[in-house]
């Protein structure tokens, strides 16, 4: 991965005069990672930079996380913004209502694992169990060191048992566990359904795309955007899909106060 601002020249060049599709994650991303979900809250000068960039012409914005759709439009608040909620399960936004039609397996399956971790995960001080609707997250952020190792053996035994009949996976992000339906859809595969709307829509074939992102669930957009427009990592570089990275949120903000300065 290379520094984004050490190639700005070059990549202003790019970008000037496309149409630009910007798609962002948010946990660690658009709000700083914080110790909750709760915590973790978009400021207002980023707000604005959102809300300025969404009345732009030649701009369309999504924010795709693993947040519930009701979760991230209320974290975030603004019209004209595309909302995919459970890393695309779910959507909302200008022209556009929905929802991923899971199996009744495995939305039974969640709704059981959910009740099963409460249970059995409840005398584990610091584990937070979000039940998104869709989705079920464990996060383990506040967990103490020397429970981690009873924590993760818990959760798993409670966890594999749903996971043996294909109804359910598991993904892990940062500090947290995240269960899904076990179907054919993440956010690599809900950009490219985004992006390929936004060009039928105003017609336009060359509509550039740009992701950020900080999680592994990002890199399945990385991948897929690999070769069709840029994508950037905020944090520490790894190895990740990106081609390209920033240090933090900050310097996210930093990118879309240059993006309102092209003309």
């Amino acid at each position: 991965m290379e520094y984004l601002f050490d190639q700005w020249k070059q990549l202003r060049k790019k970008l000037f005069s496309r149409y630009l599709f910007l798609f962002f994650d948010y946990d660690g991303t658009l709000a700083p990672i914080a110790q909750t979900p709760q915590q973790a809250v978009i400021a207002e000068e980023t707000k604005e930079l959102l809300s300025k960039l969404s009345a732009k012409p030649n701009c369309a914005l999504a924010i795709i996380s693993g947040r519930s759709l009701k979760d991230i439009k209320h974290a975030v608040g603004l019209k004209n913004i595309t909302y995919a909620g459970n890393h695309g399960l779910e959507m909302e936004g200008p022209q556009i209502k929905f929802e991923s039609q899971v199996p009744p397996k495995s939305k039974s399956a969640l709704s059981n694992i959910y009740i099963n971790l409460i249970s059995k995960l409840s005398g584990i001080k610091g584990v937070l169990i979000e039940d998104k609707g869709l989705t079920v997250s464990v996060h383990y952020r506040l967990v103490k060191a020397q429970d981690i190792k009873e924590f993760s053996k818990e959760f798993f035994e409670i966890a594999e048992p749903f996971m043996a009949g294909n109804s359910l996976k598991i993904n892990e992000g940062k500090k947290v566990y995240e269960i899904r339906p076990a179907v054919a859809w993440n956010k690599g595969k809900t950009v490219l359904w985004l992006l390929a709307r936004q060009q039928f829509l105003v017609k336009e074939d060359k509509v550039f795309p740009v992701y950020f992102g900080d999680d592994s669930t990002d890199e399945d957009a990385f991948k897929a955007l690999k070769s069709k427009g840029l994508t950037i990592f905020v944090g520490k570089p790894g190895s990740s899909k990106a081609a390209y990275y920033v240090k933090s949120t900050a310097q996210v903000n930093q990118f879309m106060e240059q993006i309102l300065d092209l003309k």
